[in-house]
């Protein structure tokens, strides 16, 4: 297997910056050899579309260092173009994806595009939904002909309910329930309280058929749960509000997205590093 870094670009920001040079990894087969790629090393397709959280950098240096560096997985990255945000180059590489982790907001696929997703979904196969996946593909009815927005997402396969955030400038601290001890997406996380960046969203109530794992407050305002499991067509799914780029500086952030991961592909989380 042949491992290429490309920089790619979003909406005219390069992933190469004064602080980092954030790559994307693209697995292929070589020509000469063997030509398919060892069933068990798992193809973790990341789709990532959104201006807010500069997840088109934090996401590849996570999967860079805990993904590829240790535990030597195939990831590949495909990014919204950067003149026109609702279209995603290279989308089909979900259809041979062991697991898909989505970090877009608000943009309204090309209708075939949007169809390889449902597809992929409707096929029982998991998915990682990252902060801003609540509205991935709702776009509040406005989209170019030939395009399609998906608005029942979060509640179908997220089970969430998302319904906007609490103020930016308020402290959101979080912890892992106290009932959920002990599930493999919490192996190695801080049971004690962390402040996290950016906003609480609003999500409450979950479908009942959502496991609830890590709570989130702010002052004067109800608990919000900020990550859960559920279940669509079958396959897993992890889901996670979190994601701002002062997460992904925490461990116990980093444990938590990397456990729900693991928990997805059905791999052991294990209880330490």
């Amino acid at each position: 297997m042949l491992v290429v870094f490309v920089e790619r670009e979003e909406f005219g920001m390069r992933l190469a910056t004064a602080e980092m040079r954030a790559v994307v990894a693209v697995s292929v087969a070589l020509l000469c050899g063997a030509q398919t790629v060892s069933a068990a090393v798992p193809h973790v397709v990341f789709l990532i579309g959104e201006r807010e959280y500069k997840t088109q950098e934090t996401l590849p240096e996570f999967a860079r260092d805990e993904l590829i560096g240790k535990l030597k997985f195939r990831c590949t990255f495909v990014h919204a173009d950067r003149k026109d945000g609702n279209r995603f180059p290279g989308i089909e590489a979900i259809e041979t994806a062991d697991l898909v982790v989505l970090s877009v907001r608000r943009r309204a696929l090309p209708e075939a595009d949007l169809a390889r997703v449902r597809k992929y979904l409707a096929a029982g196969r998991p998915l990682v939904g990252v902060r801003t996946a609540s509205h991935a593909f709702h776009t509040k009815g406005k989209h170019p002909k030939g395009h399609a927005e998906w608005q029942e997402f979060d509640p179908e396969v997220l089970g969430g309910h998302y319904v906007g955030h609490h103020g930016n400038k308020l402290v959101t601290t979080v912890e892992v329930l106290p009932a959920a001890k002990g599930h493999p997406i919490l192996a190695g996380v801080s049971s004690k309280p962390f402040d996290v960046g950016g906003s609480l969203y609003r999500v409450n109530p979950l479908k009942k058929s959502c496991v609830p794992l890590v709570s989130g407050r702010v002052k004067g305002a109800p608990v919000e749960p900020v990550a859960w499991t559920h279940s669509y067509r079958g396959g897993r799914i992890f889901y996670t509000s979190l994601g701002h780029p002062k997460d992904f500086q925490l461990p116990a952030f980093r444990r938590l997205l990397k456990n729900g991961i693991l928990w997805s592909l059905k791999k052991d989380t294990g209880g330490g590093e």
